[in-house]
């Protein structure tokens, strides 16, 4: 499968978040309102994997932020990337049920963290649930603890990665 990446379109929403509601649940899920401010006010740090018939694939996005963790106000408001933040936070990576087992998440991240080197970032920061901690860390990832999040009532794992 042939996958390019570029920036979302807000042509996009509909398709982001069916893909969104596929890997997340209800409770952990961003909102259409959060999707489309992320689509408007982060479109450089929001990436989408495009399919052969430029179908969203899948995606990851996150803001760029002065704290070395997620905090849980960053799934509620976006705000535009300083260029003063050392650090890429990822708060959504999701890819299409139909387009797994591919890739395709690896190669996110792999964008994402030549974005961040160019913008200047030190690291890369991601809460995931305890399932997803053995594919961060293939891809680089270590585990820093449990999250002080409480976003959706999970037990979140702080992971981070060095540029």
């Amino acid at each position: 499968m042939a996958i390019t990446f570029g920036k979302p379109k807000e042509t996009d929403l509909d398709k982001i978040m069916n893909i969104e509601n596929s890997g997340f649940s209800e409770a952990e899920a961003a909102t259409k309102k959060s999707m489309l401010e992320r689509i408007k006010v982060i479109p450089d740090t929001f990436i989408v994997a495009y399919d052969e018939q430029e179908n969203p694939a899948g995606y990851i996005v996150g803001p760029a932020s002065t704290e070395r963790y997620i905090s849980d106000e960053l799934f509620e408001t976006s705000v535009p990337n300083s260029d003063q933040a050392p650090y890429q936070t990822i708060l959504s990576l999701v890819v299409s049920p139909d387009k797994q087992k591919m890739g395709v998440a690896g190669q996110l991240l792999q964008q994402l963290a030549i974005v961040s080197k160019q913008q200047g970032r030190q690291l890369i920061t991601l809460t995931c649930l305890e399932k997803l901690v053995p594919f961060y860390e293939r891809n680089g990832y270590q585990v820093d603890g449990i999250s002080d999040s409480q976003h959706a009532g999970e037990t979140w794992y702080n992971m981070t990665k060095m540029l």
